[in-house]
């Protein structure tokens, strides 16, 4: 039986000013050694329930509970266990990437040798060897995508949370980030992923949720509920459920 590795109940987030949630009394189990999605079209709160899941927002009202614990989590606690790599690029453009990757690396405490020995794996994985001493700055779109990746990775997080990592990138660079995703995945590492990629998203994940309006519209096995609701796809099942309709 999988152990749960993300408990959420209740959860609901309001931004100051606002007189609506931009989620609203969200619950979702995650298990551990899972590719999740979390689904939905502009708006949805993707992002906001990725950042609260990760420590970077605070949510309203609600519990995250990490690892069957009982009580809600302390995020300086289990700091160390988390990757998460944001849409924009978290990285420092004037630096090469092995000067980004020392530096996040010193950041969790890592040991020069570790960061040596992880920095060359990581580096090598994601195609970036022969750029490892230029600067990013240089870098095309999917080259920077890989670099964004690799430093969400440096410490071996066993949970990684990805919002849109393919955004903006080359056919050869997707396939590689997502190739590399899936050993990381293999290896034990559960991944928790959002795109608007539904095809890529549909191949990617075993499990979904989908959010509209800040609300789960539904959630589980992504495959069962394609074949409980008679859609050939992940894109025919996101439509009937959040309509046509443009979103803003």
């Amino acid at each position: 039986m999988q152990q749960n590795c993300i408990q959420i109940e209740n959860l609901s987030k309001r931004y100051s000013g606002s007189v609506t949630d931009c989620l609203s009394e969200i619950n979702l189990s995650i298990s551990s050694g899972d590719k999740f999605g979390i689904l939905g079209p502009n708006g949805a709160g993707k992002t906001t329930l990725i950042s609260i899941l990760c420590g970077v927002l605070e949510q309203t009202s609600g519990k995250v509970k990490y690892y069957d614990n009982d009580h809600a989590v302390n995020f300086n606690m289990i700091q160390s266990k988390i990757g998460f790599v944001p849409q924009e690029y978290a990285l420092y453009q004037e630096l090469t990437p092995l000067q980004n990757l020392e530096y996040f690396g010193a950041l969790y405490n890592l040991k020069k040798n570790k960061i040596a020995k992880e920095s060359r794996y990581i580096l090598d994985r994601l195609g970036l060897t022969s750029v490892a001493d230029k600067k990013i700055l240089s870098f095309s779109g999917g080259m920077k995508r890989r670099v964004n990746l690799a430093l969400g990775i440096i410490h071996q997080p066993s949970i990684l949370f990805l919002d849109e990592p393919t955004v903006g990138v080359d056919v050869q660079s997707k396939v590689a980030i997502l190739k590399f995703l899936n050993e990381l995945n293999e290896k034990g590492t559960t991944i928790i992923y959002t795109s608007h990629h539904l095809s890529e998203a549909e191949e990617f994940c075993n499990r979904i949720v989908l959010i509209d309006n800040g609300k789960v519209i539904i959630k589980g096995n992504l495959q069962n509920i394609m074949k409980d609701h008679k859609t050939e796809n992940l894109k025919e099942l996101f439509l009937e459920f959040t309509g046509e309709e443009y979103r803003d």
